[in-house]
């Protein structure tokens, strides 16, 4: 009973689905999220194995061989990758001066024990050392000015600032004002900027969890021209319909229940074939 890895597989894959929608769902209010999305695709046994000879038998012909499925009763279902929707979400007002929520495609540049990161999650605040960090303790970095041109010659390479002298500090008991552009403002003047990048090829990004993403081609980030503006005192609410992602959620499971029964059908006709075999 080969046949019943085609349910099989169809199973495995709207497993991964409803585990795809259930993360959706339990970050419904996380701040900053993007929802993940699968695709699904068909896999057929003539694409692999060929179609030589499925049309003109070299014996004597039957009646199955009238009826041609080129595989398509071997045909396994898998999940050909995950994308991320990278759709806006809504603005929640706060009035906390160091609540930022970003309109557009860009991302806040932070620096984590594994290196340089993107997130678009804006809640900050500020630590010991007077440092404008992340909810999780990230370091918020300042903007990166050097031309695009400067960061592909050699020479030009070892003067770039790194992350490390680029983390944005701010003067204790300072009242904090934050541009559309970026700039951070206090009564003293400018005290950084803050260092907002766009991509070329968005869905290129790789989550990483704590709403962290990760480039894996530097040449990806785009530094100047940037859109993406920044609204002080507000956050951008996840982009999570939960009421959409509980209907997907019940129909991947309804799905998953007629597959599991069409494989105990399977099963079941296994079970009686080796019984009633076994009696001749």
């Amino acid at each position: 009973m080969k046949n019943i890895w085609v349910p099989l597989s169809g199973q495995v894959a709207q497993q991964r689905k409803v585990e795809t929608i259930a993360n959706n769902v339990a970050n419904a209010n996380t701040v900053g999220f993007k929802k993940d999305q699968l695709v699904f695709k068909e896999h057929l046994t003539a694409f692999t194995q060929g179609v030589e000879d499925i049309h003109i038998p070299r014996k004597e012909f039957s009646p199955g061989d009238f009826y041609h499925s080129q595989g398509a009763e071997n045909a396994m279902v898998a999940v050909d990758g995950s994308y991320t929707i990278h759709e806006q979400g809504q603005f929640i007002p706060t009035s906390n001066p160091l609540d930022i929520a970003l309109k557009g495609d860009g991302f806040l540049e932070v620096l984590t024990p594994n290196g340089v990161r993107f997130t678009r999650k804006g809640n900050l605040s500020l630590n010991r050392d007077s440092e404008v960090v992340t909810d999780q303790g990230f370091k918020v970095l300042t903007a990166l000015e050097v031309a695009p041109e400067a960061m592909r010659e050699p020479a030009a390479i070892n003067s770039i600032p790194k992350p490390e002298d680029r983390v944005l500090k701010v003067p204790t008991n300072s009242k904090l004002t934050i541009s559309l552009d970026g700039e951070v403002l206090t009564s003293g003047g400018s005290v950084g900027k803050l260092s907002l990048v766009e991509f070329s090829d968005k869905h290129a990004l790789r989550k990483e969890g704590n709403s962290l993403y990760l480039t894996p081609d530097e040449t990806n980030i785009l530094r100047t021209d940037i859109k993406t503006t920044v609204n002080q005192g507000f956050l951008e609410g996840s982009n999570v319909n939960a009421i959409e992602e509980m209907s997907e959620l019940i129909k991947a499971h309804r799905h998953f229940e007629s597959i599991q029964k069409a494989i105990n059908a399977y099963d079941s006709i296994s079970g009686k074939a080796a019984n009633e075999i076994g009696k001749f």
